[in-house]
């Protein structure tokens, strides 16, 4: 059995930007939203049979209550953030197990639905559907891994010490010192990938690091500035890396056979008219009846 966790989110921001406007009769602009649809019914085409789907219900999570920098809906286009409910009503009556985070965020869902997968011996492999840096503190050998769709480039243990110079388990403490964009925290001055994959390759994490840079046992440019701006900054640097730290909790399934797709509700047909998509309904009773 394999197990494939998508970000809706990323998904719906992919298509949006990557799609011709499609506006309904009703005013409602749907492209974005049909466009994830029918590549999760192409996730089951290609042999997929127990698929979760984690969205953002809201952007806003816990975290901007820790940083006040942090993403938020701010500025985002109305027609995209006006389908974030609409993907998740489409891809439930789709058939799809869909985690729509409102405290938590869709990174946190898809990590706690891999440690779900991953603790199950029934499960041969778990994908991460994200090209999201912070879901890389999540893979595992190469049993859980990590898959950017877009590209088809897949990350195993071993890929991401490769792509950012320090194990999984580093990923948190990478991005405290050099930052995430996409999330809106900077990582702290000076701090850059070559330094951070330099010196938590070695000591792995933040309270590991010794204070002094005449203690460091790796050559890195510029260490006793790095080292004196770890120690000034070293609360901030923890409340960067709590904030790229993945939450395992958060609310999603207990068991994976919830994830098992076992074909669209009754309601669906209705939904894939109203995304003026009625294709969308006929591929999901296609894929029914090979379940049959």
């Amino acid at each position: 059995m394999h197990v494939h966790l998508v970000d809706g989110t990323y998904e719906l921001f992919r298509y949006h930007f990557a799609l011709p406007s499609h506006v309904t009769a009703a005013g409602q602009e749907v492209a974005a939203t049909r466009g994830v649809v029918g590549s999760m019914l192409g996730v089951l085409e290609d042999g997929a049979t127990h698929v979760g789907i984690a969205t953002d219900h809201v952007i806003e999570s816990f975290r901007n209550e820790l940083w006040a920098g942090y993403k938020s809906s701010e500025g985002m286009p109305p027609e995209l953030l006006g389908q974030f409910g609409l993907l998740e009503e489409a891809l439930a009556a789709a058939g799809f197990t869909v985690f729509p985070m409102v405290e938590f965020e869709a990174d946190d869902a898809m990590a706690a639905a891999a440690a779900v997968a991953d603790a199950d011996p029934r499960v041969e492999r778990v994908w991460i559907c994200t090209p999201d840096k912070d879901l890389g503190q999540c893979v595992v050998g190469d049993r859980v891994v990590q898959l950017d769709r877009r590209k088809g480039v897949v990350l195993d243990a071993a890929g991401v010490e490769e792509r950012f110079g320090v194990p999984p388990a580093s990923i948190p403490d990478y991005l405290a010192l050099v930052g995430d964009s996409a999330d809106g925290f900077p990582g702290l001055p000076g701090w850059g990938a070559k330094s951070a994959a330099a010196v938590l390759g070695r000591y792995g994490r933040l309270e590991d690091v010794p204070a002094a840079a005449a203690d460091w046992e790796v050559p890195v440019r510029g260490a006793g500035k790095l080292a004196a701006t770890l120690q000034d900054h070293f609360e901030l640097a923890l409340l960067f890396r709590r904030i790229a730290t993945v939450e395992r909790d958060a609310p999603t399934v207990a068991d994976v056979e919830e994830l098992r797709w076992t074909g669209p509700t009754d309601g669906f047909a209705s939904v894939a008219e109203r995304l003026d998509a009625p294709n969308l309904a006929a591929r999901a009773e296609r894929l029914a009846e090979r379940l049959a």
